[in-house]
């Protein structure tokens, strides 16, 4: 039996993932949640600590072996990853690699052992950490769990979660990397997760590719040929779909029509006008994995780091989101 235990990735040691972290401490009180640890640095988030202000906020350090028991306390439960450097924040850069991949590596031996029911990660950065060939959290996952190109990701907020087909490639590739057979396989697995986690029947909304779907070429639209085929095909398998929808009223639409989820065919076709509503309430789910992955819907925060201005609604929206899996 999985223990209902949240792992919490500390992310890039020189962001605002220490800060955030630290807030989502000192608020636990005000939200509901599960017990929950950091897999990260103990010295380095000793000296943030310090660094930043956090003078009755308390660290302890756990080993592998941990029980429940050793979480509950007024101290934040540290998993130790070793990762030297000269002062508590400094420049970004690749140095931090190796130690990040450490904590998700632990991490995943820690859910595999069933000591923890999943994991939040905060933020990290991609062009830091990862290659031309990865191109991101959600990616690197689902390849350790061998379910490359079966992962999602659902940006959710109870009021509307958004979903792209293809994520973090540029937008010269989109059309060549969607197919009916990807579309399908997606909204089926965001049907699939709303029904059995949230045990709720979502109605989803498809969008086009192009804007007002229309690509100038009526016999040979992307829309004809990739997206209404395979919306067509999900409507008999009974799933709650509508589409395509023209992506530039999308976003005005929702309510009206009662919308749970509007996926896209590219990133930022439903992420910008997305953060433009919801900001920081909201948070990255992966699915397609055999346990929840989560993390908070924003950057590094790099233009400020140190001057404890993050917001951590995100992270504890993360972090409660849990509450669903009872």
């Amino acid at each position: 039996m999985t223990n209902k235990i949240i792992g919490i990735i500390a992310g890039e040691p020189n962001s605002t993932a220490s800060e955030i972290i630290f807030k989502a401490w000192e608020k636990r009180k005000k939200y509901k949640h599960f017990p929950f640890f950091i897999i990260g640095s103990f010295a380095i988030l000793e000296k943030q600590k310090n660094k930043l202000g956090f003078k009755n906020l308390k660290l302890k350090k756990i080993t592998e072996k941990f029980k429940k028991k050793d979480l509950i306390g007024n101290k934040l439960s540290v998993l130790n990853v070793n990762f030297q450097q000269s002062s508590s924040f400094v420049k970004i850069s690749k140095k931090s690699k190796p130690y990040i991949f450490k904590c998700f590596d632990l991490c995943i031996k820690l859910i595999k052992s069933k000591k923890i029911m999943g994991l939040v990660n905060c933020p990290v950065s991609k062009e830091h950490l990862f290659d031309k060939n990865s191109k991101g959290v959600t990616e690197y996952l689902s390849k350790k769990y061998s379910a490359l190109g079966k992962e999602v990701m659902l940006i959710y907020n109870k009021n509307l979660s958004v979903s792209p087909i293809t994520t973090h490639i540029r937008l010269a590739d989109v059309v060549r990397s969607l197919n009916k057979k990807i579309i399908i396989k997606k909204i089926e697995t965001i049907n699939h997760f709303y029904k059995k986690v949230l045990k709720k029947t979502p109605k989803i909304a498809v969008l086009g590719i192009n804007p007002h779907n229309y690509s100038g070429y009526k016999k040979k639209s992307d829309e004809n040929n990739i997206v209404l085929p395979a919306i067509k095909f999900l409507k008999k398998k009974k799933i709650n779909i509508v589409g395509p929808i023209s992506p530039d009223t999308s976003f005005m639409i929702y309510k009206k029509y009662k919308i749970d989820t509007i996926v896209g065919m590219y990133h930022d076709q439903v992420l910008t006008p997305f953060k433009s509503i919801f900001e920081f309430d909201a948070i990255n789910i992966t699915l397609g994995l055999p346990f929840i992955r989560v993390s908070p819907d924003h950057g590094v925060g790099s233009n400020i780091v140190g001057k404890k201005i993050a917001n951590p609604n995100s992270l504890i929206e993360s972090i409660k989101f849990f509450n669903n899996l009872k």
